[in-house]
């Protein structure tokens, strides 16, 4: 599958949005919304994952051992990180548990001892039990014949979210696994469907889904208005189906530096808190300007993913790579 460089922009985007968000919380600000730019993540992986298999045609066993060798190597890096942090004492606010740890591992959705919620040990891991889940359910789909497939994973994640809705309960993992944020998947899904039929819309409607969808969020932000999936979900699709048009119809140039950050934008996602971490707490000594601060954290963060990118997820990729079309096209997860 050729490189579509419009999602490679958004995965751009949506990193760089996640990574504002955690920089603004580290030093007084507010953007909150930049947490949407998951949402972003979650349609591009569902819209990828069904191009891809249409294109390449794949067993069951190697698309999991393909994702597995994508997402693990680096996520397990990065938790190790945390880990020796946490028992040399560098993050006295992490608790860990042996539960906790290995739950966090094997992508199994454990409540912190930390904090009482349900993340991982490395926090923005959190997204990959999702992606996980997402990636189990359609590997088994590929053993069916490619027109049930779809019907077969919408009915599924339909009836988790459903069940979400009708049975309250505390459990992790029907937390976790009901949560109407799955169906972002699907939705991308349903895109790349569209996307393979050649029946996305014009340059023209594509430009206004593009407005109405950064409108949304804009407002979302703006009026520090309460959010979840329910709400910045929709407009991600939008944003995503708009920017499909645009490809379509050939106007989405090479840019160099946003072609740059999608490839990172797996490596920002996972490392950039450490960069915002140590940045912000330095402006705090320094006494600088919480703008100034924060701005500083936006690039440090930026640069220590692409830094990880080059040094640890290329090479690792390169190392067990067997077939280029697979690199660099998930979000955060896979992203």
């Amino acid at each position: 599958m050729g490189t579509i460089r419009a999602i490679q922009y958004l995965r751009a985007a949506a990193a760089l949005a996640v990574v504002i968000f955690h920089a603004a919380e580290k030093t007084g600000h507010d953007f909150t919304i930049g947490a949407a730019g998951v949402d972003v993540f979650f349609v591009i992986s569902g819209f990828i994952m069904w191009v891809i298999s249409d294109r390449r045609p794949v067993t069951p066993a190697k698309f999991i051992a393909d994702r597995l060798r994508r997402i693990v190597p680096i996520y397990w890096f990065a938790t190790a990180v945390m880990i020796a942090g946490a028992l040399a004492g560098l993050f006295p606010n992490l608790v860990l548990s042996l539960d906790h740890v290995l739950g966090s591992l094997v992508f199994i959705p454990v409540r912190s001892p930390s904090s009482g919620e349900i993340w991982p040990v490395l926090v923005q891991g959190w997204t990959l039990n999702f992606e996980m889940l997402f990636y189990a359910v359609f590997a088994a789909s590929l053993l069916l014949p490619r027109h049930l497939r779809l019907p077969a994973i919408t009915g599924l994640f339909v009836a988790l979210v459903t069940v979400g809705l009708v049975a309250r309960s505390e459990n992790a993992l029907l937390l976790t696994y009901t949560r109407p944020i799955i169906l972002e998947f699907v939705a991308g899904m349903i895109l790349g469907e569209f996307w393979l039929r050649g029946k996305v819309p014009g340059a023209t409607i594509g430009s206004s889904l593009i407005a109405c969808s950064l409108a949304g969020f804009a407002l979302i932000g703006g009026l520090h208005l309460p959010f979840d999936e329910r709400t910045t979900g929709p407009l991600a699709v939008l944003l995503v189906l708009g920017a499909l048009s645009l490809e379509a119809s050939g106007r989405v140039p090479m840019l160099n530096l946003p072609a740059l950050l999608g490839n990172a934008s797996y490596s920002i996602y996972l490392w950039h808190a450490f960069a915002i971490s140590v940045v912000a707490k330095a402006g705090g000594i320094l006494g600088l300007p919480a703008a100034i601060s924060m701005g500083l954290a936006i690039v440090a963060g930026t640069l220590a993913g692409i830094a990880a990118y080059a040094f640890l997820e290329r090479p690792l990729v390169q190392r067990g790579r067997t077939s280029p079309s697979t690199v660099g096209l998930t979000g955060p997860a896979a992203q």
